[in-house]
């Protein structure tokens, strides 16, 4: 633009003075800057108090972090707002922008990262053992221990629980199999057991009766523990875990598939294919699978439709279920593709996995359901389910347990050994907070109390006998 001319106007003995070609001098607001958020992460649910810094924080009209608005936002200073995270869909970094009315916007790329916390897993079932924690996140193990399953740094069976050899404090427990793995709160894993298949993880196949920790430097926020001990199909045992970021990895067993592109088992974590970022992580005997965002996927052995993606064809990396539901838990259980010793007669493996919708439903796909998710009969609204070898739990939102499938020994908990296609309601009328299955049933009642039913051959129900049980039994000696 030209600079200001001074125009001189004389007209009727008048005079006037005005300016021409001139810009408005008074210089344009400061832009804002967003440099850094305090704390830098937090959990996908939301709840995060955080602190937002940078300048000219003027007439604020929105704060946002991954595109949400942020909770109780308060402008502190010019340099400074405060507010909470709200949930987010998906996890790993995210972008934060403040804007105003006055002063535009600034955005701090990738400043906060929505992150897992260590999630609790306080009881889980093998094929014959069972770990539990207590309050103070000590392990606890019973039943067969012919490979060291139980931790106590021997190999002698325990129809009680025994303490876990050690001094370490877990936040959750994964067992099946014939291993059994914990973690720490500040997210160590560790295994212990049989390592033939190389489940323990922790870069050698030597079996080890008390826990080894898993090789890599990995920090995890959930396990899930894979596998069928004696199981005629082959090698199956295999371990997976989730980083806080969402990242899947697994190690052990890889005769159908870790989920690496490959079959090649591996003693150490190997990454999950896909780049897929989880909040939950499952495995079955011979399959795993993951949340991410609602959307269910699986790998692995697909025998049965266990991997719910339409097919029998096995994946050796994450495929979509079908269907287009949106869940928020799974579960895997079953046994794989066998027949004779040691499955019951005319059972010929059982592999399945099973998801609970947001609005409680159940469904299940794989054996006894097809090659695609199939809502679970009965009507009932669950909050939780356990898949188990031959039979599936629910937990409904007023903590009563029901099961349904085989109940070869006793596993549906309703004082009989009669199959159910339908939900049967477990007796005793105990209100349970947690409930894990396999080829028995244990679950943890509101006051912390354990009870277990179904297959007992090798002491897993915990009871001190090696009796089954088609009805609730109390694990003698729980802290």
């Amino acid at each position: 633009m030209a600079p200001c001319r001074l125009l001189a106007i004389v007209g009727g003995g008048l005079a006037a003075v005005v300016t021409a070609g001139c810009k408005d001098s008074a210089s344009p607001p400061p832009s804002i800057t967003v440099t850094a958020v305090s704390p830098a992460s937090g959990p996908l649910a939301g709840g995060t108090n955080v602190t937002i810094t940078g300048s000219n924080f003027a007439n604020v009209t929105s704060v946002t972090i991954d595109g949400s608005e942020l909770g109780s936002r308060t402008v502190v200073t010019a340099t400074q707002i405060t507010g909470t995270t709200i949930a987010a869909t998906e996890l790993g970094a995210s972008d934060v922008i403040v804007s105003s009315s006055s002063n535009g916007s600034g955005t701090c790329r990738g400043c906060f990262s929505y992150l897992l916390p260590v999630l609790a897993q306080l009881l889980a079932a093998g094929d014959w053992h069972t770990c539990a924690l207590t309050n103070t996140g000590v392990a606890y193990c019973w039943g067969r221990n012919a490979l060291g399953q139980l931790g106590t740094g021997s190999t002698m069976n325990s129809l009680t629980p025994l303490a876990v050899s050690g001094s370490l404090s877990f936040t959750a427990v994964a067992v099946d199999g014939t291993h059994s793995c914990g973690l720490t709160s500040a997210g160590a894993a560790y295994c212990w057991g049989g390592n033939e298949e190389r489940q323990l993880g922790n870069g050698s196949t030597a079996d080890s009766p008390v826990p080894v920790a898993v090789a890599g430097g990995l920090s995890f926020s959930a396990l899930a523990a894979g596998g069928a001990a004696g199981s005629t199909s082959g090698s199956s045992d295999h371990t997976c875990a989730l980083t806080a970021a969402g990242a899947a990895y697994c190690w052990g067993s890889n005769a159908a598939g870790l989920g690496d592109g490959s079959t090649t088992s591996s003693s150490r974590p190997v990454a999950v294919a896909g780049g897929v970022r989880f909040s939950a992580i499952v495995a079955g005997p011979m399959h795993s699978c993951g949340l991410a965002a609602g959307a269910a996927y699986c790998w692995g052995d697909n025998t049965f439709g266990q991997l719910g993606n339409g097919s029998t064809a096995d994946s050796p990396v994450p495929v979509a279920v079908a269907g287009g539901l949106s869940f928020n838990a799974l579960s895997a259980g079953g046994f794989p593709p066998c027949s004779g010793v040691p499955c019951p007669a005319g059972a010929v493996g059982t592999s399945h996995t099973c998801g609970l919708t947001s609005n409680r439903a159940a469904y299940c796909w794989g054996a006894g359901y097809g090659t695609a998710p199939v809502a679970v009969p009965g009507g009932l609204s669950f909050s939780a389910l356990a898949a188990g070898r031959y039979h599936t739990c629910g937990l409904t939102s007023a903590d009563a347990a029901y099961c349904w499938g085989a109940d070869f020994d006793g596993q549906l908990g309703n004082g009989s050994t009669s199959s159910s296609a339908t939900p049967v309601a477990v007796v005793g009328g105990f209100r349970f907070s947690a409930l894990v299955a396999d080829d028995h049933t244990c679950g943890i009642t509101t006051t912390g109390a354990l009870y277990c039913w179904g297959d007992n051959e090798d002491g897993q129900l915990g009871n001190g006998t090696t009796t089954s049980s088609a009805i609730p039994v109390a694990v003698a000696g729980w802290p």
